[in-house]
C-alpha cells in the first residue's frame, strides 16, 4: 500500500477554499446595496414610500401642503378680518352686522334726549320752582342740582331697562341699530347692560369733570379701533351694530 497523500486538485478531496481569495456574491439586480429593499422603501436605494419626508411637494408644510396666498399657517393673515385682526386670531365680529354707523348713534342718543330727559327736566323744574342755569345763588344751585340729579336717574333706569332686556332704546330703535356683546352678539343682559349705562350717565352729575368726562366718552368711538366704542362700550364690553 502506498504512503503517499493525494495532492490537492488531483481528484480527491476538493481543495480548501483560501478565505482571502473568496469573492463576495454580487447583490441581486434592482435591489439595495445591502440587501434586500425594506418594506416601505429606503432612502439609499429605491424609490420612497409614499408620504415621506422625501415625497413631499415643494410648497409643503409640516402639517399639509401650503395654501394659496403664501401663508404656511392658514391663509392671509390680514386680508381674511374686515375689523383689522392682525395675527390671522378669530374675529368676535365674524358673522355679526357691521358696525352702527357714528351718525346714527348720535341721532340716536338725540331721540332719546328728548324722550327722557326734556320731560323729566320740565317736570323736576316746575316741582322745585324754576332755577337759574347761570346763577351763583346756593338756592338756584340746589334746585338746578336736583333737576340734574333726578333727570340722569330716570334716564339711567331708562336706559338700563332698554339695554338689557332689547339691547335696544327707543332712539335705537328708529336709527335700525342695538347694541350686543363684543364676545358673541348677545343681548347685553343683566349686569353688562347696567354698566354701560351707569358708565354714560352718572359721571354727567359731577360738576365741571362730569361733563369732560362725558365728552370723551362719546367722542372716543371717533378714533377706536377696531370697534369704534365709546368707553362706556369698553366698560361693558358692547358694541353697537347695525339692526336693519
Amino acid at each position: 500500500m502506498s504512503t503517499d497523500q493525494p495532492r490537492p486538485g488531483s481528484g480527491g478531496e476538493p481543495p480548501e477554499e483560501d478565505p482571502f481569495l473568496k469573492r463576495p456574491q454580487d447583490p441581486p439586480r434592482g435591489g439595495a446595496p445591502y440587501g434586500d429593499e425594506p418594506a416601505g422603501g429606503s432612502p439609499y436605494g429605491g424609490r420612497p414610500a409614499e408620504g415621506s419626508p422625501y415625497d413631499r411637494p415643494a410648497n409643503a408644510t409640516p402639517y399639509g401642503e401650503q395654501p394659496p396666498g403664501g401663508d404656511p399657517y392658514g391663509g392671509d393673515p390680514y386680508g381674511g378680518n374686515p375689523y383689522g385682526g392682525q395675527y390671522g386670531a378669530a374675529d368676535p365680529l365674524a358673522g355679526m352686522p357691521p358696525l352702527a354707523n357714528r351718525g346714527r348713534r348720535l341721532v340716536a342718543r338725540i331721540i332719546d334726549w328728548i324722550i327722557v330727559c326734556v320731560p323729566v327736566g320740565l317736570i323736576m323744574s316746575a316741582i322745585v320752582g324754576g332755577f337759574d342755569y347761570w346763577t351763583t345763588d346756593d338756592t338756584q344751585t340746589g334746585r338746578q342740582a336736583w333737576v340734574s340729579g333726578v333727570t340722569m336717574l330716570a334716564y339711567l333706569v331708562y336706559e338700563g331697562l332698554m339695554l338689557t332686556s332689547r339691547g335696544q332704546t327707543v332712539g335705537k330703535m328708529v336709527m335700525k341699530i342695538r347694541v350686543g356683546m363684543l364676545e358673541n352678539g348677545a343681548v347685553p343682559a343683566g349686569q353688562a347692560g347696567w354698566v354701560r349705562a351707569v358708565v354714560y350717565t352718572l359721571p354727567e352729575i359731577v360738576p365741571c369733570c362730569g361733563f369732560i368726562f362725558w365728552l370723551v366718552n362719546v367722542l372716543w368711538c371717533t378714533w377706536d379701533k377696531p370697534y369704534q366704542q365709546c368707553l362706556h362700550d369698553k366698560a361693558a364690553k358692547t358694541v353697537v351694530v347695525s339692526a336693519a
